[in-house]
């Protein structure tokens, strides 16, 4: 044999090395941002008692829609020295009925890292006071201002996470055992079984969810918590939102049940059930990856609509949605104030991170647009 036969032969003879579709994913770069960015939000909202500088329920009704704290990082003298800030002081103007703030320069209040404040459990479990950052005194420091009341709209942006980022993933937890088993079963027995089963699912895709949801808020007690109001509501919507679901997962199984590895097992004894779950559902597996990356940014959206109409998240306590409505209220207050804007920038954020990981994530697990690679 030649050299240049030995060659053209060699490379062919090495193995070929699987990519796996995670190594695919994050060799994607607009795919890591993504990622990167969303490990950040939820990591932020599940440590926010120890990165916010005040608590949920912290207020100051002297402060109320205080701007942003002015941070200094110059000495009078036009030196660099720590940051530190003043405090603030608000005037009212009875000729204009205005109220401003101004600083009040008899005194530096420095940026304290690693300060201790309000006491807390990260996560309900881990104690601990101490906090990112914060200010000793009685100065306040609302880095991106104070609504209202008076209360720290930096810190109830990591708060309001906790129940805008998470609530998604109870109703996927819901919904898609359900709709994947139910649409799977379907498909799978087929006949007079499939039919009924799927004029049933889509009886319940044409119940209005909106006005299902105004029925729901004024049935449910006035006591009941705004995070076990909203969790119900979500919980009732998720044993709904099932039904479209199980119309793509039975379509799917129709074409998959007369693979021969299916006919085999189904010959060979094998329960349907048993052969739904182990050899049907997998081959759906990159669907519905797929489609509940798609699908978490919808319960996002529903739970911020709902606390901006005040279905949702009430009342002290803090979300995205609730947020942006007390934002919103005041429309000449927002266009003095754009920075109140931040929740809706996260949603945003948030929203455009999980539909870029979907598209992507499409593209990875598509064998049609990929071939064999």
């Amino acid at each position: 044999m030649s050299m240049t036969e030995a060659a053209i032969i060699a490379p062919a003879a090495l193995p070929l090395q699987r990519i796996s579709p995670w190594q695919k994913l994050w060799r994607d770069p607009v795919a890591k941002v993504a990622l990167v960015i969303l490990f950040l939000l939820y990591a932020s909202a599940a440590f926010a008692d120890a990165l916010a500088p005040y608590s949920m329920y912290f207020n100051d009704a002297d402060l109320a829609n205080a701007p942003p704290t002015p941070i200094h990082w110059q000495d009078e003298n036009g030196k660099a020295c720590a940051p530190y800030i003043y405090k603030m002081e608000r005037t009212f103007d009875p000729a204009t009925y205005q109220q401003n703030y101004t600083e009040i320069k008899d005194k530096k209040y420095p940026l304290v890292l690693f300060a201790k404040a309000e006491e807390y459990k990260i996560l309900g479990l881990i104690p601990g006071n101490i906090h990112l950052f914060g200010i000793n005194g009685p100065a306040r420091i609302f880095l991106i201002g104070s609504d209202m009341n008076g209360r720290d709209n930096f810190s109830r942006l990591f708060f309001g996470a906790q129940k805008s980022l998470t609530i998604g993933f109870l109703g996927l937890i819901i919904s898609f055992p359900l709709g994947i088993i139910y649409g799977a079963l379907s498909g799978f027995i087929g006949g007079v079984v499939d039919i009924t089963m799927m004029r049933i699912a889509e009886a319940i895709m044409s119940i209005p969810t909106f006005y299902l949801l105004i029925g729901l808020a004024a049935i449910l007690p006035a006591g009941m918590s705004s995070s076990t109001r909203f969790a119900l509501i979500t919980v009732i919507l998720s044993f709904i939102g099932w039904a479209g679901l199980a119309r793509v997962i039975r379509g799917m199984v129709l074409a998959i049940r007369e693979e021969e590895f299916v006919l085999a097992a189904k010959a060979a004894g094998m329960t349907e059930f048993k052969n739904v779950i182990k050899h049907v559902v997998p081959q759906t597996a990159s669907f519905i990856v797929v489609a509940a990356t798609l699908q978490v940014p919808n319960f996002i959206l529903s739970e911020s609509g709902l606390s901006f109409i005040g279905l949702g998240i009430q009342q002290p306590d803090a979300s995205w949605g609730n947020m942006l409505k007390a934002a919103l209220d005041n429309v000449n207050d927002l266009l003095n104030q754009p920075w109140l804007i931040a929740p809706g920038i996260a949603i945003f954020i948030t929203i455009l991170c999980f539909n870029t990981l979907g598209d992507v994530l499409r593209d990875i697990l598509d064998p049609k647009m990929h071939g064999s690679s």
